[in-house]
């Protein structure tokens, strides 16, 4: 019995190795339960704060479609008395027709709850809603009222989808009409949003879990080779990790944060201003209205005209964001898609000229290639003050080299340089740079010509093009 007590108490060596291992046990326990803690509520504060800026840009959503109603039917309302029934059937037609997405629509209840307006649920139309809750005892009918009555405001709750028929979260933007005392609303659902939050939620707890597998194959490792060495390589992996991960994302913000200021700034300069025009001309018109003013009508078709400009801006716009001429035709026609509509719309003479490549531009050089000529021609209409511009592509035996020049009045200097245009040319040299390209700039008081070259590692060989691509210019 002593020898067995003896074999089985443990020797100094191993009393040591028991002694050096605890502490490296209990460090990776603590060590894990504190990163995994720490991670989720770092992913915690960055999934709400994710969650409310998708919120908050669904909220903008619901306030643009609400101001594009407004704008269909406030010329009537604008005229109309509290009793004026047939000003009253016209708005509802309006806003019956104000369909968007497979899901959006406008809906009209009076203050007594009487639904007016459901276009895509049009067994709501006629009765009385009072009382109205949704599956989870939240009030509908009579919250909306009761915001509507304060002057607007949002509201969510669940609501069946008129696509799927499938009960889901709903953020309903409501504005009331006193006069007529109707409270209009438009809704949206935010599913989507919630399965993004649901979705990065359960991509935490994957990580985490993942990073506590980590630590405890290196603690393990640690035991089995050598204590000190195993707690280096824990503490380097840990660092080298939280660099990535920071730098990952970090870039994907700076890449979220380019495009948001991107249109921005395009909606600023464009849409922004010509929709501070409509009002304007609405306003003056419908004061004209009230004073009897025969202007008013002049006054109106200008505001007309301001919108049409907006529309114009809008499709503009979209198109801007992703032209398919690009993908189905390529480089050369979608430059001259681009040249004709920037001289239609600007009146500024645009002239292009090509050569059909030998061998096709590779993705990343037609769209690099493509948004410079986009900011170039942007720059051209808001700052150059130029009456005709011209831009030429070419391929050769380095690559392929487009041109584009103007006859304006030149960059302005250095120390006076316009905001947007510094970023214009920041966002063409940082594009080139990312083909190993160069851009050269020239520019004096006679003009500017904007010089890109794209190497020929972007130029795909005859074998890397296929047959239908090669009957297309670059």
């Amino acid at each position: 019995m002593r020898r067995l007590i003896s074999h089985l108490r443990p020797s100094y060596g191993q009393k040591l190795f028991l002694l050096a291992t605890l502490p490296l046990i209990l460090a990776v326990a603590a060590i894990s339960v504190l990163v995994a803690n720490q991670s989720r509520q770092l992913a915690e504060r960055e999934i709400r704060s994710l969650e409310m800026r998708l919120i908050e840009a669904k909220e903008a959503e619901l306030q643009n479609y609400m101001s594009l109603a407004r704008t269909a039917f406030v010329n009537i309302y604008g005229r109309a008395a509290p009793d004026d029934a047939a000003a009253k059937l016209a708005v509802t037609q309006i806003l019956s027709s104000m369909l968007y997405g497979q899901d959006g629509y406008f809906l009209v209840f009076d203050y007594e709850g009487t639904n007016l307006v459901s276009p895509r649920q049009t067994d709501l139309i006629g009765k009385n809603w009072t009382g109205l809750e949704d599956v989870n005892g939240t009030a509908i009918t009579d919250e909306l009222i009761r915001i509507a009555r304060q002057g607007g405001g949002y509201h969510t709750y669940d609501w069946p989808k008129p696509s799927t028929g499938e009960t889901a979260r709903m953020v309903t933007y409501v504005v009331g009409l006193q006069d007529w005392r109707w409270a209009i609303g438009t809704g949206i659902f935010i599913d989507d949003v919630l399965e993004t939050v649901a979705a990065s939620r359960a991509e935490v707890e994957t990580r985490v879990r993942r990073t506590s597998q980590y630590i405890l194959a290196i603690a393990v490792g640690a035991l089995l080779l050598v204590f000190m060495s195993g707690l280096v390589i824990n503490i380097r992996e840990r660092r080298l990790a939280d660099v990535k991960l920071k730098a990952l994302t970090q870039r994907v913000f700076d890449a979220q944060e380019e495009e948001r200021g991107r249109v921005a700034r395009e909606l600023h300069d464009g849409i922004s201003q010509l929709l501070v025009g409509v009002r304007y001309a609405l306003d003056s018109a419908k004061r004209r209205f009230a004073q009897g003013d025969d202007r008013a009508a002049d006054t109106l078709d200008r505001g007309i005209g301001h919108l049409s400009s907006a529309i114009q801006e809008v499709r503009r716009i979209s198109r801007d964001l992703r032209p398919g001429v690009l993908d189905d035709l390529g480089l050369g026609p979608a430059l001259k898609a681009l040249t004709d509509e920037f001289s239609a719309r600007t009146g500024i003479e645009a002239e292009f000229e090509t050569v059909v490549f030998r061998n096709r531009l590779d993705n990343d050089a037609k769209n690099a290639l493509y948004r410079i000529a986009q900011e170039a021609l942007t720059n051209v209409e808001r700052h150059s003050g130029a009456t005709h511009v011209s831009v030429d592509i070419r391929g050769h035996t380095g690559g392929a080299t487009m041109r584009i020049s103007d006859n304006g009045t030149g960059l302005p200097p250095e120390n006076s340089r316009h905001p947007q245009t510094g970023l214009g040319l920041r966002n063409m040299q940082e594009r080139v740079e990312q083909l190993e390209g160069t851009l050269r700039i020239f520019s004096s008081r006679s003009g500017t010509v904007i010089v890109a070259e794209v190497p020929l590692s972007h130029i795909l060989t005859p074998e890397e093009a296929s047959p239908d691509k090669r009957k297309a210019s670059a």
